[in-house]
């Protein structure tokens, strides 16, 4: 692996402070990439990000930004090509889970989850394409979505319909930009340790676990690697593509 493979680029990474995100974001500075985020609420936690991101050698740029607000998400793609000249990535992490049975589930948390996983994916993709289709060599979209987009998971109606939803814009996107040198793609995590799986119920974990044949959840590095790839030039030819990994829980 080129060690400085992204260097003078620019990517936005939304979520990026936190799990998944925050592993992207460092993996992504560690090979010289510039790299924005937002935050919702935690301001401090952004600080303290900009700083290992200051100190790995790389330039950072973050932003308080409702992702689901779609003149906040211009606003922001705008002032980091202001900042940075130009997006050539975009990671689409955000996301927010509100679990319940669909006949117990509230009509707010339906909407919040919808509204910041899939609508948010959607705010940033539109905002961003601008500047990256006045790039030589295009750039990549990658979105998040999760293994529980592609079979669905007890009580997570929504949950599941964003991330399944992310997937179809995956595709269609895919299409429309592929002209434009852009590749679009979706990565499917399963069962990974973060702070949220680390509150699970210990019975829940072990049944999830027994379901899972590489019998272990995965890491963040691994999400991190595996989407650098996908964004990288060694994958301009892939495009359209859902990419599960999970440890084969969705086989």
């Amino acid at each position: 692996m080129n060690q400085k493979q992204f260097e003078g680029r620019s990517a936005i990474v939304t979520g990026g402070t936190r799990g998944i995100g925050k592993a992207i974001v460092t993996e992504l500075a560690k090979r010289g990439c510039n790299v924005s985020f937002n935050f919702s609420k935690s301001a401090d936690e952004a600080v303290r990000l900009k700083g290992e991101i200051g100190e790995l050698g790389a330039k950072a740029y973050a932003a308080q930004c409702d992702v689901a607000n779609t003149e906040a998400a211009a606003d922001f793609v705008k002032a980091v090509v202001s900042e940075f000249g130009t997006v050539d990535y975009l990671v689409n992490n955000a996301g927010i889970t509100r679990d319940q049975l669909v006949l117990r589930m509230k009509e707010e948390d339906w909407d919040a989850v919808l509204d910041t996983n899939l609508k948010g994916a959607w705010n940033f993709c539109k905002a961003a394409l601008r500047p990256m289709m006045k790039n030589e060599n295009g750039g990549s979209i990658l979105n998040i979505s999760s293994v529980s987009g592609v079979v669905g998971m007890l009580g997570q109606a929504n949950y599941s319909a964003s991330k399944a939803g992310m997937i179809g814009l995956t595709k269609s996107l895919a299409k429309e930009v592929a002209s434009r040198k852009i590749t679009v793609n979706a990565l499917a995590p399963g069962m990974i340790e973060t702070e949220m799986t680390a509150e699970m119920n210990a019975d829940f974990r072990e049944k999830i676990l027994a379901a899972i044949p590489l019998a272990r959840f995965g890491t963040v590095q691994e999400i991190a690697a595996l989407s650098c790839f996908l964004l990288s030039d060694s994958a301009r030819y892939i495009t359209g593509q859902v990419i599960q990994c999970d440890g084969g829980l969705a086989i």
